[in-house]
């Protein structure tokens, strides 16, 4: 579950160091067959379970705060905790992990549809953005379960627009954001606004920030390093 607010170095990339030898392509040619089958093996829901409208992949990532962000590579650090596809399923996951609001330090749980990596280039995400609410100590354990039930309820009402959510610890206030595929679609990001409200019952005056992911990648290449979260 990870980082989708995630560190700078998500959107760093090693230099060129010239085209791959015949036997490295060879290894990057299998490698990348390798990855290709695994995406298309699809978790699918067990006999008399209850099928969701799309499957999901739990993320995690934690980060040291301070380190020099060249020296994390964000897809590195992100840690895929496992997909599902009915009811059942999302319940034999979630009832083993630790809540939010047990976390420590600079930790991130990600839940996006499966397919869809919590990184701002991925092609489901590159054109969308993300609301952002910023929570005070004590209330992510239940925002973050209130949120995801509503996503894996259909309740946003968007169609395909979702592409996932996250909960962000940090030391003084924690931060859930839900991602969507299209930034400039004004309606839908006024739809999603208006429901985040009503699931989480948050208090008329709350702030809820819409940042688009071009604008986020933009504001990441102008300060390293950068948590995300902004």
């Amino acid at each position: 579950m990870g980082k989708s607010l995630k560190d700078d170095d998500s959107g760093d990339h090693d230099q060129d160091q010239g085209p791959p030898k015949d036997g490295e392509k060879e290894i990057l040619e299998d490698e990348e067959k390798e990855q290709n089958s695994s995406r298309k093996k699809m978790v699918v829901p067990g006999a008399g379970e209850h099928p969701l409208q799309y499957n999901y992949t739990f993320w995690y990532s934690r980060r040291t705060p301070g380190r020099p962000a060249s020296t994390q590579s964000y897809e590195q650090n992100i840690k895929q905790i496992g997909s599902f596809a009915s009811v059942e399923q999302f319940w034999r996951f979630y009832s083993h992990m630790i809540r939010p609001g047990d976390l420590t330090g600079h930790s991130d749980f990600h839940l996006f549809k499966e397919g869809i990596k919590p990184m701002w280039e991925d092609d489901a995400n590159k054109m969308g953005g993300k609301w952002i609410i910023r929570l005070r100590k004590g209330l992510a354990s239940r925002c973050w379960e209130n949120l995801i039930l509503a996503m894996l309820g259909e309740q946003f009402m968007v169609g395909e627009e979702i592409c996932g959510a996250v909960v962000s610890v940090r030391f003084q206030e924690d931060i859930i954001s839900i991602w969507n595929k299209t930034a400039s679609d004004q309606a839908t990001t006024a739809r999603i606004r208006d429901t985040l409200r009503r699931v989480l019952n948050l208090p008329p005056n709350t702030i809820m920030e819409y940042k688009t992911h071009t604008d986020s990648i933009k504001y990441s290449m102008g300060r390293l390093p950068w948590t995300g979260e902004c």
